[in-house]
């Protein structure tokens, strides 16, 4: 494989840019319907060899090199990562407490200036994980794989990018179906198992994520399904303890989520600091405290980052109202914990952002108890940051093995928030524009918004405010999420298959059971698929997946826009 000098091109950052543009909102819509994101940079990445390699062959032009496809795909996917800047999580739940609603221009600074922030932290970070450590990185593993095999097999890209677009226009179609010209029913065995949200929910977008998250997750989500909707709401119900109107027919999520994501949240929360805690500490082990360190700042580097921490703590005290001290706390606390963000993704592949927001609320409940903007806000830039700076060190990896420019990569990166920050807001405003009664409802889930709200209500108002039996609940609720993660945390790799996933569990509780379903289901038949064509299934079912994903949601950003229109 040979290696081009054509690298940081016009036509590589416009073509990541269009691309991240485009990506950027199916982020936003799967966030808001079931709390997860896909990376885009193998989508990215596919669609832009194609695209660029047959132009290149008609008008005879110079041919799409290796090092302008890393940096399309660095462009794009921290375009569509700007969803760790807050804009599916704490943003609403903000608004959900507090009734406070930032305008579109407030709103785009602030997202970008955590992902900004997140990104020198990256740079920093990038000589001890990347070069010394040589930390693994899944994610960026993945993508060099798909990297060198299309340029080693050009024909192999094209094939991929048919069935991404095939699927993507599948599932495009059957949205518009759905919700323009059929309105597909939603089938349940009984008016009772309907009541309790099990009915069949038509998402081609849920089947695909079911593919990408794999069985353990898939059924893991059944299972957790079936012990809060199967058994615990029907409990609730004949208890007493929740009171459903006389001749309430449909899905009764709203009303029964009221209780439900108490103890939801608690197991997740319990659980992934758990084994947050327990991972890193077995990383550091493996990789020695000294490697964690920060480098020396060089000059321009150092005034990224000051510029960055000085933006953020300048829009807490002006949008949030935040004291100024406090605001000062929220950046070495950032800056610690998307560290610890960082060793952990490059250990596992699983970017811990749900968690290290979380642990900034509970740091944040303590220093400032009963202060729901603090709270929420100043986590924001953990959670932002930490987002932000995994995406950067998984393309840094990536570009370590070709040879790229670390500072070129930093560049794309800072367009592709400047981009996905514009778009991301319009998005997100497009979709929920009344965020009071549009999310935590079963259309909008919002799961991650309502784990966010639930710990700051919490830590804000005091248990004391909460009813003895959902206390109990949240108890309990922590107390699996403890032991699961300390399973998990422990357990080798190699097991891990056999141990149900806890935050998927936890999820279940705060989704309806309609979506577990469908997402189990889709896990079931990637691994069906895989298990009678192994060779076909490592080429084509993540890619199918992700586009059955970015079809649904692309077509349902059009219908809301449509319907605002009309």
């Amino acid at each position: 494989m040979n290696q081009p000098s054509r690298e940081l091109t016009c036509r590589a950052l416009i073509t990541g840019l269009i691309l991240g543009a485009i990506l950027t909102p199916s982020n936003i819509y799967s966030g808001l319907k079931i709390g997860w994101s896909f990376s885009m940079s193998i989508i990215a990445l596919l669609v832009g060899f194609a695209f660029w390699q047959n132009l290149a062959k008609l008008l005879n032009r110079p041919s799409w090199t290796l090092h302008e496809s890393n940096i399309n795909q660095t462009t794009a996917s921290s375009a569509a990562s700007i969803i760790s800047g807050g804009l599916v999580a704490p943003i609403p739940a903000l608004t959900l407490i507090t009734g406070h609603q930032l305008d579109t221009l407030p709103l785009m600074g602030w997202v970008f200036s955590v992902s900004f922030l997140g990104i020198w932290v990256a740079w920093y970070l990038r000589p001890s994980l990347i070069v010394e450590s040589q930390l693994r990185f899944p994610e960026g593993m993945a993508t060099l794989a798909t990297m060198q095999q299309i340029y080693s097999h050009g024909a192999e890209a094209a094939r991929r990018l048919w069935v991404l677009s095939s699927a993507a226009l599948l599932a495009a179609g059957a949205k518009l179906i759905d919700s323009l010209l059929w309105n597909l029913p939603r089938w349940a065995p009984s008016a009772q198992l309907e009541r309790l949200t099990f009915n069949l929910e038509p998402s081609l977008l849920l089947l695909g994520f079911g593919g990408i998250i794999g069985l353990r997750v898939g059924l893991s989500l059944l299972l957790g399904a079936a012990i809060a909707w199967g058994l615990i709401a029907p409990w609730l119900l004949a208890e007493g303890l929740v009171r459903m109107p006389a001749g309430a027919s449909g899905p009764q999520f709203a009303l029964l989520i009221e209780w439900l994501l108490w103890p939801g949240v608690s197991l997740m929360v319990c659980s992934t600091l758990t084994a947050l805690g327990l991972r890193f500490l077995r990383a550091r082990s493996a990789g020695g405290p000294r490697r964690m360190a920060m480098r020396r700042p060089a000059l321009l580097p150092a005034l990224g980052l000051g510029l960055a921490a000085i933006l953020v703590i300048i829009l807490q005290m002006t949008l949030f109202g935040i004291h100024p001290l406090m605001a000062a706390l929220s950046i070495p606390l950032a800056l610690l914990l998307a560290m610890v963000a960082a060793r952990v993704v490059g250990a596992t592949g699983i970017p811990p952002i749900g968690a290290i927001g979380q642990l900034s609320q509970l740091g944040f409940g303590a220093i400032a108890p009963g202060q729901v903007g603090i709270n929420l806000m100043s986590a924001n830039t953990a959670g932002g940051a930490a987002g932000q700076c995994t995406d950067l060190l998984n393309d840094f990896k990536v570009g370590h093995a070709i040879g790229a420019t670390p500072s070129r990569q930093v560049i794309a990166q800072c367009l592709g928030i400047l981009v996905g920050s514009l778009v991301g807001v319009l998005a997100y405003q497009l979709l929920i524009p009344d965020p009071q009664t549009m999310l935590i409802t079963p259309e909008w889930p919002a799961p991650a918004v309502a784990t966010w709200k639930a710990v700051a209500e919490a830590l804000t108002s005091g248990l004391g405010s909460i009813s003895p039996d959902i206390r109990w609940a949240m108890l309990a609720g922590a107390m699996a999420g403890v032991a699961l993660g300390i399973l998990e945390g422990l357990a080798p790799a190699s097991r891990l298959r056999w141990l149900p996933s806890s935050a998927a569990l936890g999820l279940a509780f705060i989704i309806p059971a309609s979506i577990s379903l469908m997402m189990a289901f889709g896990a079931l038949l990637a691994w069906l698929f895989s298990a009678r064509w192994g060779s076909l299934a490592e080429r084509f079912v993540i890619v199918t997946a992700a586009g059955l994903v970015a079809g649904e949601s692309l077509a349902g950003i059009g219908i809301s826009l449509w319907q605002l229109l009309h």
